[in-house]
């Protein structure tokens, strides 16, 4: 990472889809510290790929940094850049997860793809890496299991 390549601060248009997308990592300032990070993405929109109709999900992304954080305004840019991409649920959410990790080489991952109802069935995916360090508090991902109406 160099300066050049930081997003952050600079107008920067959406990337075409999540290959062509800059993730980005800056020094972590608390290396020597175990604790967790989230991001939620609640408005996570990616494309069916035999329909191309939209999918819509609730992301919850946890980690442990060790030596680099993910430079959030990268990942908000990589997020937005799956409203054209086709991928079925899974692949959206470990395929995230496992991009994460390559770039962070984080302590611990737990991903969380919590996706709405399509054809009457939502699907929950849940990966993690690592183990979560002892003694650091993970809270609970936050997002109800699927109801409906009733």
């Amino acid at each position: 990472m160099t300066e050049e390549t930081l997003q952050l601060g600079r107008n920067v248009p959406v990337p075409a889809g999540p290959e062509e997308a800059v993730l980005e990592a800056v020094p972590n300032p608390h290396p020597d510290t175990n604790y967790v990070a989230r991001f939620t993405c609640p408005e996570f929109t990616s494309l069916c790929p035999v329909t191309g109709q939209p999918d819509f999900a609730h992301l919850v992304i946890d980690y442990v940094p060790h030596r680099l954080l993910v430079e959030s305004k990268s990942l908000k840019l990589y997020l937005t850049s799956f409203r054209n991409h086709g991928a079925f649920h899974e692949d959206c959410t470990i395929g995230i997860a496992k991009r994460l990790v390559g770039l962070l080489a984080p302590r611990y991952l737990r991903m969380a793809g919590y996706w709405y109802p399509r054809g009457g069935i939502p699907i929950d995916v849940f990966w993690q890496t690592g183990t979560l360090p002892n003694g650091t508090w993970l809270p609970d991902p936050g997002v109800a299991p699927y109801r409906g109406r009733g």
